[in-house]
């Protein structure tokens, strides 16, 4: 797995798997009825949780067998317990693998931080994890939040700290508070918002850019463009593939939600292969600025 270089010297693959929650979405069965409702309770939950939690452990197990590395999780996800039970099933030395996790913004709402972090250590069965991140610049938090973070990082449970969704305004203000300049920054970043100023930005301050959503969930903008579909011939790869290829060149590190088994082994593979710089300044101009998630500026923090 290739690996980039963090400003404090610690070293991050290049390429993440990020499994978010174990949701039940659909399968959540309900009623308006009480008591059928009391029986799909109980159906979802010793019937439908059971195999959502066995599968959620299998893919994510799968992936790090695939050759990802890099574990992108929030304790807006969970405790991390399933993460826990998907490392031990792949057998891959937790030494050998990157563990991200995220401060919620619950967390950040009630001030406890640490307590957070150590949730998660519990539950993931670690005694530290290689990335601490905030998830969002909760609006007159973020910055306590940080320098809590600095003091965890300062004590060993993490060996580098950063943030997600910050704009450029987000870390002038947290570089204006600590000494300790966030190793990463991860922001929403795919051919229809290629946020070039913002990581630029970054760049002149040797903040590392994570993309997440970096396949634009194969929005149709994206995958009916016969821009893309000549590259994925030419290289005999899919267009996910052209475009996560895309991130790589341009110093980012994508970091890919899917839990199917073949979209993993299919993600992971876009080191055999070299975009040309016209095909890479193809791809920029894609860009409409098109944001699909949420703008830091201009959410509610509290649904997130």
């Amino acid at each position: 797995m290739n690996e980039v270089q963090l400003n404090n010297g610690v070293s991050i693959p290049a390429i993440g798997i990020g499994p978010a929650a174990a949701r039940s979405g659909n399968l959540n069965l309900k009623s308006d009825i009480p008591i059928i409702n009391l029986g799909f309770r109980a159906y979802n939950k010793f019937c439908l949780r059971p195999i959502l939690y066995h599968n959620y452990v299998n893919s994510v197990a799968h992936a790090f067998q695939a050759g990802f590395r890099l574990l992108d999780f929030s304790a807006s996800y969970g405790d991390g317990v399933l993460i826990n039970k998907a490392i031990r099933k792949s057998r891959i030395d937790r030494k050998d693998l990157f563990l991200t996790t995220r401060v919620s913004n619950q967390a950040q709402r009630s001030g406890k931080i640490r307590e957070c972090l150590f949730q998660q250590l519990e539950g993931m069965g670690t005694d530290y994890v290689d990335l601490l991140m905030f998830h969002w610049p909760v609006t007159d938090l973020y910055l306590d939040t940080w320098k809590q973070m600095v003091q965890l990082y300062k004590e060993g449970y993490c060996r580098a700290l950063g943030v997600a969704n910050c704009h450029k305004h987000h870390l002038e203000a947290l570089l204006s508070v600590s000494e300790v300049v966030p190793a990463i920054n991860q922001i929403e970043v795919h051919p229809l918002f290629t946020q070039k100023e913002l990581i630029k930005y970054c760049k002149s301050c040797g903040i590392q850019v994570e993309a997440y959503t970096p396949i634009a969930r194969m929005d149709v903008r994206l995958t009916r463009l016969p821009l893309l579909k000549r590259m994925s011939e030419k290289y005999h790869k899919s267009i996910a593939q052209i475009i996560l290829r895309w991130h790589i060149q341009n110093g980012l590190i994508p970091v890919v939600r899917s839990l199917n088994k073949k979209r993993q082994l299919e993600n992971i593979s876009i080191f055999d292969f070299e975009l040309s710089a016209d095909e890479m300044i193809a791809i920029d101009n894609i860009n409409i600025n098109s944001r699909l998630r949420f703008d830091p500026d201009n959410c509610d923090f509290s649904i997130l």
